[in-house]
């Protein structure tokens, strides 16, 4: 009776160091007397600063600026900046991280204005401004405006009437590509306007936003409905929903024509993905979800006109195509989208 009346302090006292256990029940033991471990909780509040925090067994609780952090020992220590530690020209570690001890706790804290000061076993001395905690914490990251972007559908992208970005202000202005950039992570597709339409000056575009990506298909692709190339965007055929080179190891989404043979699923799951694929097609056809445009053409019988380039973020937005008649010729390129994300950051949006 009273191993197990033992095994249950035991459990109770585990919860109490997680920070789980708020109160105890009067009928239970003095836990004092039983377990002579003292548990200090630490509490300093600035009023000035609107700043309270807690030093719990496993982890420090900050409440700051609105916002309630929590943070690992081991990762307080590992994120140091001092000059021991941190290299602040190529913003390095000089920390190996492997050496942090995964059980350490800082022998004190204080607040200093707003400085925290965590002082470990070693006598190491680690600060932390406040706001760069904030910046820096999960709970803070969470509530952190990034570019934004819109789950958008047919009608709600015409109601928006974006607009498109003339060639040269593209090619010529930093404006001119922010405001493209902005309007593409907006909502995983823009145009660029009055373009020449020559696979050079595609290419040119191309090549102001990202370095362009070589595949199979080469640099830049250029073609016309081509049977003997055994590809059906080399056809006149209508192209389903889809993105691009699924096939490679570095993928861009999904596509329903460039599916493997689907031999590493047992038999008794196969059929949940074919439920799973089936939600998933009659959601992609809904016709409330499809925005159909005409690309304007380069050349309208002899007469050479300026065409329209459309840019399309395969990971988020699918693309297809009617089947059609005549004689096309389409040109274009797959871009590095690190690239594409770093010259966003670049001209300050958050990518």
């Amino acid at each position: 009776m009273w191993c197990r009346r033992l095994s249950h302090l035991q459990s109770r006292l585990q919860d109490l160091l997680r920070g789980r256990v708020t109160c105890w029940a009067p009928q239970q033991p003095n836990f004092k007397s039983l377990f002579p471990l003292a548990i200090h909780w630490h509490h300093t509040a600035s009023t000035s600063l609107n700043c309270v925090w807690q030093q719990h067994e496993d982890h420090f609780e900050l409440q700051y600026a609105n916002t309630v952090m929590r943070f690992d020992y081991v990762w307080l220590r590992d994120h140091c900046r001092s000059a021991s530690c941190y290299n602040s020209k190529t913003h390095q570690r000089s920390l190996d991280t492997a050496t942090v001890d995964l059980c350490i706790q800082p022998k004190t804290i204080r607040l200093d204005e707003t400085t925290l000061f965590f002082t470990w076993p070693d006598g190491h001395v680690t600060r932390y401004d406040l706001d760069w905690l904030v910046k820096n914490s999960y709970e803070g990251q969470k509530q952190k405006v990034i570019q934004p972007r819109i789950l958008w559908n047919a009608e709600i992208y015409q109601q928006a009437q974006v607009p498109s970005v003339d060639f040269q202000s593209f090619l010529e202005t930093k404006e001119g590509l922010k405001n493209f950039l902005q309007n593409f992570l907006l909502y995983g597709i823009a145009f660029v306007e009055n373009v020449p339409p020559t696979q050079e000056h595609t290419e040119k575009l191309a090549e102001r936003i990202s370095l362009i990506r070589e595949t199979i298909y080469g640099r830049m692709w250029y073609f016309t409905s081509d049977f003997s190339r055994g590809d059906t965007a080399y056809t006149k055929l209508a192209l389903d929903r889809h993105t691009d080179t699924t096939y490679f190891q570095e993928p861009c989404g999904y596509n329903n024509y460039d599916r493997a043979v689907i031999n590493t699923v047992p038999y008794d799951v196969v059929h949940r993905w074919y439920t799973a694929h089936r939600t998933l097609t009659i959601e992609l056809r809904k016709p409330e979800n499809e925005f159909w445009v005409k690309l304007k053409p380069g050349r309208v019988g002899a007469k050479l006109e300026r065409c329209q380039v459309l840019f399309i973020d395969n990971w988020r937005v699918l693309h297809g195509r009617e089947s059609f008649t005549g004689y096309r010729q389409l040109c274009g390129c797959s871009l590095t989208r690190d690239d594409v994300l770093n010259t966003a950051r670049l001209l300050g949006l958050q990518a």
